[in-house]
């Protein structure tokens, strides 16, 4: 293999990342995707393909498309909710996310509603929101015609209508404050101000598959919800630290204990208040994050630290 074809590959190593994780909601599946689409390109010729990217992409989303599968007959075999895999994205490794569009793709509500998705949709909605591709440059990746991807994206988008935070510069900033507040709340057990700060009808849902003393079922209810955070933060005492990060294109908790990562808090926020909580604290699914914070430790004024 030449050294162009590698730097062909390179150039769209980003990419096939961001694809492959919104595709599957799992950052290990997209680091595999990733690594299976190299091992085909290295099987080409050089100077065969005509545009290395597209051939690239239609080959990742392929194999995507085939994990769907398997992907969700382990889902039906997990203990308590699934959740997506975090992702630290103040880094750029999920983009493009410089429209409100594509940030909501990332988001883990979307993650979540895309499982209603049929493995097609899936891949047309993702193509067309978060990449930009054309009907027809997606009917090419799928091999379908312009016709049957316009009615896919059509019946996506109708399942996803509403989804989705999209949240401004300004509101970022102002999500941050209301985490940072409610986190040091939680570790100060104040309950009356962890109230004050979650929706009436808050839900807390927690992904542990079969963790001790992990919730397996969403906690509803602000004074509920209040109590079982308060209860999480008190569990682990002096040795645990938590600090705020963009996760998965919102403000998130990065819960540590002895610098070992443990869990990532991450709440939507609507009208001013904390409403869905999602709580990742599978070790498995923390491997990712957990590399990414390491190279974060190693560096100086990166974003989200």
């Amino acid at each position: 293999m030449t050294q162009g074809t590698v730097d062909d590959f390179e150039r769209q190593r980003g990419r096939l990342f961001g694809l492959a994780y919104r595709m599957l909601g799992s950052a290990a599946d997209a680091e595999d995707i990733v690594q299976d689409t190299f091992l085909r390109w290295q099987r080409v010729e050089p100077g065969t393909v005509a545009k290395p990217d597209a051939w690239l992409v239609k080959v990742a989303t392929n194999l995507c498309l085939n994990l769907l599968g398997s992907a969700r007959y382990r889902r039906e075999t997990y203990i308590g909710p699934w959740l997506p895999e975090p992702v630290l994205t103040g880094d750029g490794v999920l983009d493009p996310l410089e429209t409100a569009e594509q940030r909501d793709t990332v988001s883990l509500g979307f993650l979540l509603l895309a499982e209603r998705l049929t493995p097609a949709e899936r891949a047309v909605f993702v193509l067309r929101e978060a990449f930009g591709y054309s009907h027809s440059e997606v009917a090419a990746v799928l091999e379908l015609s312009d016709s049957n991807c316009r009615q896919l994206h059509h019946r996506a988008r109708n399942r996803l209508t509403g989804t989705g935070q999209r949240s401004g510069a300004g509101d970022m900033r102002a999500h941050r404050e209301l985490v940072e507040r409610f986190l040091d709340a939680a570790q100060g057990g104040d309950l009356a101000a962890l109230e004050l700060m979650l929706a009436e009808d808050a839900i807390s849902v927690a992904d542990g598959n079969g963790a001790p003393g992990v919730a397996r079922r969403p906690v509803r209810g602000a004074a509920k919800v209040a109590r079982y955070l308060a209860s999480i933060t008190v569990r682990f005492g002096a040795g645990l630290t938590v600090s705020i990060h963009e996760v998965n294109g919102a403000p998130a908790g990065i819960a540590r204990f002895s610098a070992t990562l443990i869990g990532v808090f991450v709440p939507e926020i609507v009208d001013g208040r904390l409403t869905d909580i999602r709580i990742i604290v599978n070790p498995d699914k923390l491997r990712f994050a957990g590399r990414q914070l390491d190279g974060l430790s190693h560096s100086e004024g990166l974003p989200g630290s």
